[in-house]
Parts: C-alpha cells; sequence; structure tokens
C-alpha cells in the first residue's frame, strides 16, 4: 500500500530547541544535540572503540530528525586514527526536512567550524521521495542511506548487518509505533551476533520490547535531565530464522565484467570506486564505430499510481545514475535539460494530474504541466500537456561508457567470451571463474564475474551449462529491434527539453535532434531504414505538431539501429546466479539501460562489500533472478 511522504517544517520550542508539532516533542534535550549524541549514542554503542582496526562498521539509526547524530559519529570518525575504513550508516526519516529547512536549521545548530561536513551533506541531500536514498561522503569512505518512509513500513524492507543501533525516536508515549515489539524485531532481524543499542529513554515498554527481540538491556545514567538511558546487547536465546549474510571474503579483489556497453560500463565503474580492479571483456571494444552512431539519448523516470515496484526502480536508478554520473553532469556527457511527458490523450491529462496529487511527490521531482506550460518549457509547441521532470537527462551513450570504463582500475580488451568454467579459489570453499575464448583458452579469471551483454547472456550461460538448474524465464529473453532517426536541428527546431509520449525528441546534439524510436519484433537484423525513419516522424508529428509541416521525406534521413535485451515483464536481472557464488548477470535492461546502469553497478557493489542494500528487499526480489 502506497503512503505518501509528509515533509516536517521547522518549529521551536522553549529556549529555541527544535520542536515537532506533530508528536509534540523536540528533537533533542535542550542541553545540546551534539552532547546528547556523545552520551547516549555513542558511549552507549561503546563508540568509538567498537570500530577501531576494523574494515567496515555499519550503524542503523531510526529517527534520523536534523542529522546533528549522524554527523557527531562522523565527526568522531573523522577525528579518530585507528576508525574502521568504511563507515556506513542507515538511518530511517518518516518526515524529513526539504534541503532550504535543512540548511537553515543545521547553521544554527551545527558548529561553524564543521560546516564542511554539512556541505557535503546538503549538496547531496535526496528530493522528498519514499524509499532509499544513498549519500557518499567524504569520497565514498562514508556512506549514508536514508530510509525515507514510515518506519513501521521501511524497516522490513532493509537489507544490512548492523553492528550498533542508535534507536531515537519521539517520545515512546508520543510516537508508540517507532517503539513498538514489532519494530524492535524488526531490527533485531539486522543486528550482527553481539550488535549493540541504545536509546535515550528508559520506559519499560522500550526496555521489554528490546528484550522480546532478543537483546539484553541495562539501564545507564541518562542525560538531560533523564535519570537513566537504555543499552543493549543483541545475544538472542533462540534460534534465528532470519539474519544477515556475512559479506564474502576474496583473495583478491579483482572482478571481470563482460560487455563494454551501459549495463557493464556502470558495474565496472561501481566496483573501481569500491577500489576494486577491473578486467572489461568484449568482442567490439576498438572496432571503429559508424558515425554518428547512437547520437543520444534520454533517462525520465516512470509515474504509476500505486508507484509500482517498476516505477520505484525507475525513480532508484534516476536518482543514483544522477549521482554517479556528477562529474559529466551538464557538460558534454550529460545534460539536466528537463523533460515534457505528454499524456497520451487529452482526456489523460487530468489523470495524469490526479495521480501526482495521490502520489504528493515535490515539485522539484515532478510537477503537472498544462498544454501552454509543457510548451514554454520546451520552446515549441507540444500536442498537449503532462508532466515535467526537472532532472530529467540528455545523456551521449557511447561518451557516458568511455567516462565510465576511464578509470586507472579498469581494463578494457578485445575478447569473445564463448563460455564460462570455474576452478577452487585460493580462499578456502570459494571459486575461481574462468573466462573460456572460442578455442578453449583462458581468456582471464576472477573470483567474480558479471555477465552484462545483453541478449548474448542466454547463449553464454547455456554455453557454460547452466540451464539445468537455471529458471526459463531468463532464457527467454527477446532481442528486439529498434531505431533512432536524427533530424537537422535548423529543420526541426530546438527543443530546449525532452519531450516525450509516444517517442520521444530530444534537445540537439552536434546539430541533430534525435527522435524515435521504434520496435521491430522477430528482426533478422538491426539497421535504420526509410520505414522506420517514417514511423519516427509520425511520431515526432504527434508530439510537435508545428514540427509536421516541416518533416522531411524519410528516405533522406540517417540514424542509428541497435538491439533491446526484453526479458518477460520488462524489468531486469540483477542477481548472483543461484548455486554459483560469484557469478552476476546484469542483463534485459530493455529500453532503459540509462536507468538501470548506476543502479545495477551500486546493487552488485554493495553485495559483494558487505554494504548496506541501496535497493529494498522487496525491489532485489523484483530483479532476481527469475
Amino acid at each position: 500500500m502506497f503512503t505518501p511522504l509528509i515533509p516536517s517544517l521547522p518549529a521551536f520550542g522553549p529556549g529555541g530547541v527544535p520542536y515537532s508539532p506533530r508528536y509534540g516533542d523536540i528533537y533533542h534535550a535542550a542541553q545540546g544535540a551534539i552532547e546528547q549524541a556523545r552520551h547516549v549514542f555513542l558511549a552507549g554503542n561503546g563508540l568509538p572503540g567498537r570500530w577501531q582496526g576494523r574494515e567496515r562498521f555499519t550503524v542503523c539509526e531510526t529517527g534520523f530528525g536534523l542529522g546533528l547524530t549522524f554527523l557527531t559519529l562522523w565527526r568522531a570518525w573523522r577525528d579518530d586514527p585507528r576508525r574502521c575504513r568504511r563507515l556506513h550508516v542507515v538511518s530511517v526519516e518518516a518526515h524529513p526536512f526539504s534541503r532550504e529547512h535543512l540548511a537553515a536549521l543545521l547553521a544554527a545548530q551545527w558548529p561553524a567550524a564543521w560546516q564542511d561536513m554539512a556541505s557535503q551533506l546538503l549538496d547531496q541531500w535526496p528530493p522528498l521521495l519514499p524509499g532509499l536514498h544513498r549519500l557518499d561522503l567524504d569520497g565514498g569512505a562514508v556512506t549514508l542511506t536514508l530510509a525515507f518512509g514510515l518506519a513501521e513500513q521501511i524497516v522490513p524492507q532493509l537489507a544490512l548487518g548492523a553492528d550498533a543501533f542508535f534507536l531515537d525516536g519521539f517520545d515512546p508515549a508520543r510516537n508508540p509505533q517507532m517503539w513498538s515489539e514489532g519494530l524492535m524485531k524488526a531490527l533485531a532481524r539486522l543486528a550482527v551476533p553481539d550488535a549493540t543499542a541504545a536509546t535515550w529513554t528508559s520506559a519499560g515498554l522500550v526496555r521489554r520490547a528490546l528484550q522480546a527481540a532478543g537483546f539484553e538491556v541495562e539501564k545507564r545514567a541518562g542525560f538531560g535531565g533523564k535519570r537513566h538511558m537504555t543499552v543493549a546487547r543483541f545475544a538472542p536465546r533462540f534460534e534465528r530464522r532470519h539474519a544477515p549474510v556475512a559479506p564474502s571474503s576474496f583473495a583478491e579483489r579483482h572482478a571481470v565484467v563482460l560487455g563494454a556497453g551501459i549495463a557493464g560500463a556502470g558495474v565496472a565503474h561501481a566496483l573501481a570506486l569500491r577500489g576494486w580492479r577491473v578486467t572489461v571483456l568484449d568482442a567490439a571494444w576498438g572496432a571503429p564505430a559508424a558515425a554518428p552512431g547512437h547520437l543520444a539519448a534520454a533517462l525520465t523516470p516512470l509515474l504509476a499510481k500505486d508507484d509500482s515496484p517498476r516505477a520505484r526502480l525507475s525513480r532508484a536508478g534516476a536518482l543514483r545514475a544522477a549521482s554517479r554520473w556528477a562529474p559529466w553532469m551538464d557538460g558534454d556527457v550529460v545534460a539536466r535539460c528537463g523533460t515534457v511527458q505528454q499524456a497520451k490523450s487529452d482526456a489523460a491529462v487530468d489523470d495524469m494530474h490526479a495521480m501526482l496529487q495521490v502520489l504528493g511527490f515535490p515539485g522539484d521531482w515532478v510537477r503537472a504541466v498544462t498544454r501552454d506550460e509543457a510548451s514554454a518549457l520546451a520552446g515549441c509547441a507540444t500536442a498537449r500537456g503532462g508532466v515535467f521532470f526537472p532532472g530529467g537527462l540528455r545523456v551521449r551513450p557511447r561518451k557516458l561508457c568511455a567516462a565510465l570504463l576511464a578509470s586507472p582500475a579498469i581494463t578494457v580488451r578485445a575478447a569473445l567470451a564463448a563460455r564460462l568454467g570455474s576452478r577452487p579459489a585460493d580462499v578456502p570453499g570459494g571459486r575461481c571463474w574462468q573466462v573460456m575464448g572460442q578455442t578453449g583458452e583462458v581468456l582471464t579469471e576472477a573470483e567474480v564475474v558479471v555477465v552484462a551483454t545483453a541478449s548474448d547472456a542466454p547463449r553464454l550461460l547455456a554455453a557454460s551449462g547452466f540451464p539445468a538448474r537455471s529458471p526459463a524465464r531468463f532464457f527467454e529473453q527477446k532481442a528486439i529491434a529498434g531505431q533512432i532517426t536524427l533530424l537537422p536541428a535548423p529543420l526541426a527546431g530546438e527543443p530546449r527539453c525532452v519531450v516525450a509520449g509516444d517517442g520521444y525528441v530530444l534537445p540537439p546534439v552536434d546539430g541533430w535532434c534525435v527522435a524515435g524510436s521504434t520496435y521491430v519484433h522477430d528482426a533478422a537484423q538491426a539497421m535504420p531504414t526509410a520505414e522506420g525513419h517514417a514511423v519516427n516522424l509520425g511520431k515526432v508529428a504527434r508530439l510537435l505538431p508545428g514540427f509536421a509541416p516541416s518533416l522531411p521525406d524519410p528516405a533522406g534521413l540517417t540514424g542509428w539501429a541497435g538491439w533491446r535485451a526484453v526479458l518477460p515483464g520488462r524489468l531486469p536481472v540483477i542477481a548472483e546466479l543461484p548455486g554459483a557464488a560469484g557469478l552476476w548477470v546484469a542483463s534485459g535492461y530493455a529500453s532503459r539501460g540509462l536507468s538501470w546502469s548506476a543502479l545495477a553497478g551500486d546493487s552488485i557493489g554493495a553485495s559483494l562489500e558487505g554494504e548496506p542494500q541501496i535497493l529494498e528487499r522487496d525491489l532485489v526480489r523484483t530483479v532476481g533472478w527469475r
């Protein structure tokens, strides 16, 4: 069931302490948020001592609020020379502040000498949308995963192994859902052995809920007028049915990615950012590309009245892409030009606008537009209104892939993977995957291989002997041809943003406007045709009626054609093969390769590194092996 996200608005109680009218309670003790965080949450969880000398440490917080507890934790991590290599924090917040309001609150609450930390947080603060939002801070050494939504709904969807819990909801009498036995049990599912918890309250119902969830509980001296606080250690006296999966161990952090397209480049980039050495194999690497090729494409999220899994995945993918592609944003590679998404008919405009009312998404993510407003945004007359995504992207795929693969940690080679084999790895119980060439030679090997070869992935896995123990749906993947049409920009006009609906027209690139696209089932080859251009011109004329009189003869047009790898349901598979540890697939991206690229890379990277997962559990299952 979809629950709209309701933001908080700044308010203050006696003494200027931030206050929540919704819960009738203050955000932190009047004696100071930083001092409270140090006494209750850090000391109560044995920090910084417990993270010292470790590879990673993960904290789960219930109640992000103003972010002052998180910032205090981050400050302690920065100040500790023996800190863990990576710090991961997952923080749940039902009613987040907007970036503007949070900035004003932090300016007043956080020490001026430490404002660089607040600036990093605010620079990456996400739009107020339900779901998970990953922020990479201090160059990725600190990650903050914000879980926006009601705790009782979103905590069961989290996937992580928590070393410590910061339990920081409002007063249990005013916000009982945050302290229920059910929620404590959901948190306990995330606890690693001997995980600890701390909270400012010593209310009996809280202590009993923790005990029922498997924690040993004790009182300690409280803070800010509280006589006692509560600390706990996870030591269940029952056999656990659900527990976090321990991160894998690798003799060397080397991965092989098969495919240098948008799928493979996204995975390789995500692993390189995490310090992995990556070898990419692609049979077409280095081959001359016909000009102008796949000149440009668009990334626009989906909307659904019920916020369906496909819509949530699309939104997560767009957000992750904007984050990971930030180094190339608003330049020649990626342009944040916005997207006008037209309704399919005049009658459907009101339906789209009503859907936005139900979803309650903020205007900096998507807003309703009339025909006149859509035309003003596009700079040319549109057929009808719909919605506008300010963050819609125009992307140059080849340049983006080259940028993603440019890391010194990534080596790209021209080679065709004919099949996969394996041998025992140097780590006890591990397996090393071997990539074989056409004559059976070993091209390369690694403990992790990611197959990102689009519609060739089923062939490779079948040649490697996997069908007998693999679900049939993956092998029902189809290659569907499609083409784009290039229109000379002076002739077509120059839309200022992506205009989409039944087809799309992009802002000009190198003197061309890209229009698309066709879907050709059972095609023998993917190649531009005059018939395909005629289909695309028809879509342009319906989207932008003013263009119709000046559209050229399709026989004289140029374009590009390629293949889409499409699975039933039009959702990708981003998963490790069952029974084949270390062998992953990122395939079936269909028409949304740009949407899935960064998301898949970071989801796989999080799994390999033992990080909190960037997707909710139901979404991981949705793109799982099927």
